[in-house]
């Protein structure tokens, strides 16, 4: 991917006023020059989202106004390449002591553009590690595009806006961090039974912890975990008292899903089945199939079973990836909108549902 062009720092700060309009979370965080200067490094060196390349707040500090107007492609490169050494000294003209650094990390990156959804931290990346971690979100990094001005500008600023600044994207930006930066050493899960269980830090686990902790407590009247797995098919929990209160007879196999809830709440128990997808793996025909067999199997009607696929966020690849497979029939939710539920209802040629019939 070709480095993308560069604006003046003094433009750049210019439109991050109006692109954090007073009342905007932290905004002097995002507003002050500081903040400018950070962005026209991640410009420089390329840390884009997309592009692979990150960068680390030191690098903002070694900048110099020198540096700065020499914008060829080769020399962006070598600087961002010298740049990540380790410092032998200090570097004549640069824009911030050494020292600086934290608080462009603290203050500036992390209190202020990230929680504003403008900058992204690189996924799987500890928190202990010196390698470069943050760029820029790839349509915050476009409303700096030098060709971009008037009421286009305009436009561009309103639609990033509307996608990131509402308290709802702001829950998801929150949510969003918390699977790039899961760098513990475990994801702690609270059942609604009150006890935990320890589940080995991912992606996986987050959405596990978030079905469990979120989707069980909105979706289902009275929820419990019969069974619960993390990827590589180890099994964290499964409750066979539970199990077995409700008739079901159920073995812990390589067909089972990556978590089995129960709703006591109905009359008759509701079985949920739910697979969460990181990167593969929804419920597709063929699993739906697979697991409306084993829960018939078990003696559990198939009228009181239900199918839920559930992601990280509707903006990620996971989803993207395989929506074209999800079964009909089933439930989609995501853990950054977790309100929201997705019914891919399964209609009947000769039972059409009228959109007015629903509520």
């Amino acid at each position: 991917m070709p480095l993308p062009p560069v604006i003046p720092v003094q433009e750049i700060h210019k439109r991050l006023q109006v692109i954090f309009p007073e009342g905007s979370p932290n905004r002097n965080n995002c507003t002050w020059e500081i903040a400018a200067k950070t962005i026209f490094v991640m410009l420089y060196v390329g840390a884009v989202e997309g592009a692979d390349r990150w960068l680390r707040p030191d690098q903002v500090t070694r900048m110099t106004d020198a540096q700065s107007v020499n914008v060829s492609a080769g020399a962006r490169i070598a600087w961002e390449a010298e740049s990540r050494k380790s410092s032998k000294g200090e570097a004549p003209g640069r824009w911030y002591a050494v020292n600086t650094r934290e608080s462009i990390r603290d203050d500036t990156i992390r209190a202020g553009l990230s929680t504003n959804g403008a900058i992204i931290e690189r996924p799987g990346l500890p928190t202990t590690s010196p390698a470069p971690r943050y760029a820029l979100q790839a349509g915050f990094a476009a409303l700096f595009a030098p060709d971009l001005q008037g009421d286009g500008l305009d436009k561009a600023i309103s639609d990033w806006q509307a996608d990131n600044l509402t308290a709802g994207a702001l829950a998801r930006v929150t949510i969003m961090r918390k699977g790039a930066i899961a760098g513990g050493d475990h994801v702690l899960v609270k059942f609604p039974s009150g006890e935990t269980r320890r589940m080995a830090p991912g992606a996986s686990s987050l959405i596990s912890k978030a079905v469990i902790e979120e989707f069980a407590a909105r979706f289902l009247q009275h929820p419990g975990v019969i069974f619960l797995s993390e990827s590589k098919n180890q099994v964290i929990a499964r409750d066979e008292a539970l199990a077995k209160s409700i008739g079901l007879n159920i073995q812990a196999d390589k067909n089972l899903p990556d978590i089995v809830l129960v709703d006591l709440g109905p009359k008759h128990p509701l079985l949920v089945f739910v697979e969460v997808v990181a990167t593969d793996g929804p419920i597709s025909p063929k699993r739906k199939e697979a697991l409306t067999a084993l829960a018939h199997n078990a003696g559990f009607p198939e009228e009181h079973v239900a199918f839920v696929t559930a992601y990280l966020d509707r903006s990620e690849g996971a989803f993207k990836k395989t929506v074209d497979s999800l079964a009909w029939g089933a439930f989609v939710w995501f853990a950054t909108e977790p309100d929201n539920l997705i019914r891919l209802h399964e209609g009947k040629a000769e039972a059409v549902k009228k959109l007015a019939d629903w509520e």
